[in-house]
């Protein structure tokens, strides 16, 4: 019999509706924060502002200091049909987008500003590698993120089922984001207000690197054995004296699935930079992250994998119902959970 770790189904849970959250708590740091210590089994209930109180002493806590950028754009094709656009990432050939509404290569994207694009290639997954050009010369990636400021939308992600608001650009995005290139929040650090990062600085040595959020974060896993899911790919940049703590012997606190996976790729692959793939669930364990702070995740979702992989499948699901019989609030907006 084939082991329930490598089964996709086996990774299922059923979530009540109202359960996921599309709006933030307000304040960030008055969400719930569900504490699980693993040598005990132990669950605490607690507000997250209080997260201070169960971080273990000489803790290096590593963030990610991604920026969401607006890569959601409503134009037209030239032949006057609506088309809506989501930036990816930038590729040596282009830049990777998802489109909604039909194109062939060489259809020309017309949005505001003076921004258009053109498609170049049709991608097997669905995804399209488009040219962009403001006022007919073609432009950079750098160059798209500082127009898409103006007149780009905040990606939220689908199962908000809502369109962005005023109110996203301030709460979908983290007090320390920095590096402009995701098109999707590390959800784990929404909950951090200036004076709780102030109060976990003066008690701890904080750090940040840098991953941008890919869309296929969201993606579910589709085939039955997860080691053939094809993970997409992620820019990550580690500054060296990160590379130096992860390098030591301290413990670790990863804020998030996306340091995590950034920490797990440096000890693996010793690069500063580049793209990494890497897809952790319980046959490939975290070899250097110590502890994980993290938000509820989707289900059969390769950051459920990730979580699995610290504490196991059975556990995991037992803390996710648990969580859901306490009504603790799930995905991108909702409430945390601390495993130490």
């Amino acid at each position: 019999m084939k082991n329930k770790d490598l089964l996709v189904s086996s990774y299922d849970y059923n979530l009540p509706k109202e359960l996921i959250a599309s709006t933030p708590a307000i304040p960030a740091d008055s969400a719930k924060l569900l504490v699980y210590e693993r040598n005990t089994k132990k669950i605490t209930d607690a507000i997250f502002r209080d997260i201070i109180d169960f971080i273990p002493k000489e803790t290096a806590i590593i963030f990610n200091n991604t920026k969401v950028i607006k890569a959601r754009i409503f134009g037209k094709k030239s032949s006057g049909g609506k088309v809506e656009l989501l930036v990816i990432k930038p590729l040596d050939e282009g830049i990777l987008a998802m489109v909604k509404g039909r194109v062939k290569v060489g259809t020309k994207l017309i949005f505001q500003n003076g921004l258009s694009a053109v498609v170049k290639a049709l991608n097997s997954d669905g995804s399209r590698v488009v040219e962009f050009f403001l006022d007919e010369k073609k432009i950079d990636f750098n160059k798209l993120v500082l127009i898409l400021e103006k007149i780009g939308h905040i990606p939220l992600p689908p199962y908000m089922n809502r369109e962005d608001t005023k109110e996203d650009e301030r709460y979908y995005q983290s007090i320390f984001a920095k590096e402009a290139g995701s098109v999707a929040a590390p959800t784990a650090s929404l909950h951090f207000t200036p004076s709780l990062l102030e109060k976990l600085k003066s008690k701890f040595d904080t750090y940040y690197l840098t991953l941008h959020v890919g869309a296929g974060t969201f993606k579910p896993v589709e085939v039955e054995d997860i080691r053939e899911h094809k993970m997409h790919s992620e820019f990550f940049k580690i500054p060296r004296d990160v590379a130096k703590v992860i390098d030591s012997d301290r413990k670790i606190l990863a804020v998030g699935t996306t340091a995590t996976r950034t920490i797990e790729e440096y000890i693996r692959s010793k690069r500063l930079s580049g793209q990494s793939s890497i897809f952790l669930h319980p046959l490939n364990p975290a070899k250097r992250v110590d502890y994980l702070l993290t938000n509820f995740h989707l289900p059969k979702s390769t950051l459920l994998m990730l979580v699995s992989s610290f504490i196991g499948r059975e556990e995991t699901l037992r803390l996710y119902n648990y969580a859901i019989d306490k009504k603790y609030r799930f995905y991108s907006y909702g409430d945390a959970m601390l495993i130490i």
